[in-house]
C-alpha cells in the first residue's frame, strides 16, 4: 500500500510504502529504481501490528518501478499499487506514480 503527500514546493512527494503483516517476516526492505535495486539501502520499520513500513521524498512527475525484499530472500509485490509492470524475470513490479 502506498501514500502520496505533495511537498509544498520542490516538486517533491512524501510517500509511505506499507507491506501488511501477512506479507512480511523478520525483516523487510524495499527496493527499486529510487535505490538502484539495493537490497539494503531502505530497511523498513516493522509495527505493532505486524505491518512493515518507510517513508521516501521522491521527484514528482516520475514513475518508479519497487518490489519488497523478505528476509533478504522472498521478493513479494505491493497488494495495491498504482500499476504492475513486466520486469523480464517472469514476474511483475510494482510501481508508485507521481
Amino acid at each position: 500500500m502506498i501514500t502520496k503527500t505533495p511537498a509544498k514546493k520542490g516538486g517533491t512527494t512524501k510517500v509511505t510504502f506499507e507491506l501488511p503483516a501477512e506479507y512480511a517476516g523478520e525483516r523487510v526492505c524495499l527496493c527499486g529504481e529510487f535505490n538502484s535495486w539495493s537490497p539494503d539501502a531502505t530497511p523498513m520499520t516493522k509495527r505493532k501490528d505486524g505491518r512493515f513500513s518507510t517513508s521516501l521524498t521522491l521527484q514528482q512527475g516520475q514513475a518508479y518501478r519497487y518490489r519488497y525484499l523478505v528476509d533478504g530472500e522472498r521478493w513479494v509485490d505491493d497488494p495495491d499499487p498504482d500499476e504492475y509492470v513486466d520486469n523480464g524475470y517472469g514476474t511483475k513490479d510494482s510501481v508508485v506514480v507521481l
